[in-house]
């Protein structure tokens, strides 16, 4: 545990010096231009911090909600990104220039998808809002290092090291306000209830969200997670929210019925990846028999004991549980992706590129379709192939690490020792394993075949990690 709080610490103490040498101006509010800036240095220490749940099927899916919301909130100033952190935490933040974290732990407490969407809709509205920005007492100015500080302590959460980190940004200067107030909240959720009308969706969702956050509350026991630390009030809040549903009910406003499926994959998934296995399945099988259940909460319960099978070499129990939920949802391609996982973990690679192939031509952008397809046709050896579709998911997911690894491998099949470190640099570099980048880049350029563009980015990592390097 110490050696754990001992890196996270230490990563954003280097951010915090990072920023602090490029020269850019050290004591001010933000602008829209700093406020970008800051929030690239933040995306790369969170990245070097956290473990990110950022295969192409999770990553896709939260994005896609995300940019629904951003479709019917307007003109941003920023690009918006967001991930899924694994995190037992019940945690969500906005950090400065359109980055949103969501804590696996968050997630695990939602129903359903207009629930992800309410939670969505009102971190872009503390962003759009520019409430962090803003946050910073005007009357005395604040230094990025200070921010940067106070971030870390935000996505920390509750405990020792995220109050020392915000203490440390007290030190430094001056606090930097990332509590939201009662007026910050009531504007983000004003901002994601007229949002969610736009798209359709029902913003009974937010009302279940406060709920859930109020009972939490209540049973904290003193201690709170962060999520709630930061965004107070949910008992006000709860009330205004109601208040503005009952208004729009005179009004006659209709919702649009929303389809779980993509919802409840995502969930399962997730929990099948960083929940204790027993526990996870005694939950499934109490929700299969559960009568009060719908019918889809209970074929994707299925979905999950098919991920746990999977994952345990019960390749016969995965493909029956699987098969149930294929039944009901024949129009589903991503189950047939998730199908060929089965069968080319079990050995049967005909039958998983079979699958995977027919997934891949129903619908060409997913790129979970593209990364299983890469990955049978390595399994099969046609290396060719599978760097073609490796480098499919590259040119769409360039910080996606995983995929780097698998370029290394394939690589070094074929000989090309130097390309081969190449990747591996990039991939140890985004997982935070600096030693390991640096050998691999050294390995690398001393290759008189590696071609010049990797060359090139080599020199430009090696900058980032000796900023990286310097103060630990």
């Amino acid at each position: 545990m110490l050696k754990t709080v001992n890196k996270v610490f230490a990563v954003f103490l280097t951010a915090v010096m990072l920023f602090t040498s490029t020269g850019v101006q050290k004591s001010f509010a933000l602008t829209v231009g700093e406020e970008r800036e800051l929030g690239e240095k933040i995306l790369f220490q969170v990245r070097l911090t956290f473990p990110l749940l950022d295969d192409p099927d999770i990553s896709q899916y939260i994005n896609k909600l995300g940019n629904q919301v951003l479709d019917v909130a307007g003109v941003q100033y920023f690009d918006y990104h967001f991930y899924v952190v694994k995190s037992s935490q019940f945690n969500a933040f906005a950090a400065p220039a359109g980055l949103v974290f969501f804590f696996s732990g968050l997630i695990e407490k939602m129903d359903d998808e207009d629930e992800l969407v309410s939670v969505l809709a009102h971190e872009i509205g503390h962003v759009v809002s520019r409430h962090i920005a803003t946050g910073i007492d005007q009357g005395k100015k604040v230094s990025i290092a200070t921010t940067l500080l106070a971030v870390a302590g935000l996505a920390i959460g509750a405990g020792a090291l995220s109050q020392a980190l915000l203490m440390g940004s007290l030190a430094a200067g001056q606090a930097v306000n990332l509590h939201y107030s009662r007026t910050h909240e009531e504007e983000a959720d004003r901002l994601a209830y007229g949002w969610m009308i736009k798209m359709g969706r029902n913003p009974e969702s937010q009302v279940d969200m406060l709920k859930i956050m109020r009972r939490i509350t209540r049973y904290s026991m003193g201690n709170i997670p962060q999520y709630l630390l930061t965004h107070p009030n949910p008992e006000f809040r709860l009330d205004y929210v109601q208040s503005l549903i009952a208004y729009d009910e005179k009004k006659g406003v209709v919702f649009n019925k929303t389809d779980n499926f993509s919802f409840l994959r995502m969930k399962y998934r997730i929990l099948s990846i960083i929940k204790d296995g027993r526990k996870l399945r005694n939950l499934l099988l109490s929700y299969r028999s559960d009568k009060s259940r719908s019918k889809e909460a209970l074929i994707m319960s299925s979905y999950g004991l098919s991920q746990l099978d999977r994952m345990e070499n019960n390749y016969d129990s995965s493909r029956k549980y699987l098969q149930e939920v294929i039944d009901y949802y024949p129009q589903k391609s991503i189950l047939l992706t998730d199908m060929s996982m089965v069968e080319l973990d079990s050995g049967n690679t005909e039958k998983a590129l079979e699958l995977v192939r027919e997934s891949y031509n129903r619908n060409r952008n997913d790129m979970w379709a593209v990364y299983q397809y890469a990955k049978v046709w390595r399994e099969m050896g046609d290396l060719k192939q599978a760097e073609r579709y490796f480098k499919e998911i590259l040119a769409f997911m360039p910080l996606y690490s995983k995929v780097y690894y698998d370029l290394g491998k394939l690589k070094a099949d074929t000989g090309k020792s130097g390309e081969s470190a190449y990747y591996l640099s990039k991939y140890f570099l985004y997982e935070g394993r600096l030693k390991l980048a640096e050998h691999n880049m050294q390995v690398a350029v001393t290759d008189p075949l590696l071609p010049d563009d990797m060359a090139k980015e080599i020199e430009k990592m090696r900058v980032m990690v000796a900023r990286l390097k310097e103060d630990k």
